[in-house]
């Protein structure tokens, strides 16, 4: 950042320069990588769990191995949120801010930053786990492939999960600002709530994020509910989910943007 501000006047940063700041920032912190080692090998562990505890070859194994993911989306989330209050708590917020005066240009630089890294490791995660799934099944179980109907779709759109919970938790920072508070906002919209939702109004819970990653997007065979074991009607298709989930993340760096513009920093 310092290279960059010798050349460039303040407010006048091109968003490849704003980027590359961001990524400097994101980088350059112990917590991204830790949080993210943990976010994959979180994934890898309980795919293997999973699989060498699987009994049932008729089960939707895919969306065994992807099981990890309800740990990986808390993780990512919370990133996603210590991205950007940690730029309040440490006050560098105010020469973010300083150095480049349009705040949307920020926020969005700052977003594409966290939101490529988060779907790299949302992916590596998915498929890393997928086949370690799969190497864990008993030997009387044969493993899913890539090329079985869904599957790869259903690797894929898990591991854009990751990304799209991590910008959601990235907005939230943005609207609360302060991380205690953010943090719990996160994980009671995502974790908590469910378990209200699922005792309460269980129609309702296909529409939040953890079902939505895993119910539809890492979903292969549709999901049974009941002693009958009948498709459940209320849950979402794997895209009708991925754009549930955009709505989310969007919805959350939008309001985000308009207060980060109006408020002081």
């Amino acid at each position: 950042m310092t290279t960059l501000t010798s050349r460039i006047p303040a407010g006048h940063y091109s968003f490849a320069d704003v980027a590359r700041m961001e990524w400097i920032k994101l980088r350059s912190l112990r917590s991204t990588w830790w949080t993210l080692s943990v976010t994959v090998a979180g994934a890898i562990g309980i795919a293997i769990t999973v699989g060498v505890n699987t009994k049932n070859a008729s089960g939707d194994l895919t969306n065994n191995a992807l099981a990890g993911s309800a740990l990986g989306l808390l993780l990512i989330g919370v990133l996603g949120v210590l991205t950007m209050t940690g730029e309040y708590s440490s006050g560098t917020i105010r020469a973010s801010l300083a150095a480049v005066p349009k705040r949307s240009l920020f926020l969005v630089a700052k977003a594409a930053v966290f939101g490529l890294l988060a779907f790299a490791t949302g992916e590596a995660a998915a498929f890393i786990a997928f086949f370690a799934g799969g190497a864990a099944l008993p030997r009387t179980i044969p493993a899913p492939a890539l090329s079985q109907p869904g599957v790869l779709r259903a690797v894929v759109l898990s591991g854009a999960g990751f990304c799209l919970v991590g910008l959601l938790g990235l907005g939230l920072g943005a609207i609360i600002r302060q991380t205690p508070a953010a943090i719990a906002v996160l994980v009671g919209g995502v974790y908590v709530l469910a378990q209200v939702i699922a005792a309460f109004a269980h129609q309702l819970i296909a529409y939040l994020p953890i079902s939505i990653v895993g119910d539809s997007l890492a979903a292969v065979k549709p999901l049974t509910c009941g002693p009958r074991d009948h498709i459940c009607p209320h849950v979402l298709s794997a895209w009708a989910g991925l754009g549930m989930l955009c709505l989310y993340a969007v919805v959350a760096l939008g309001i985000g943007g308009l207060l980060l513009a109006r408020r002081d920093a």
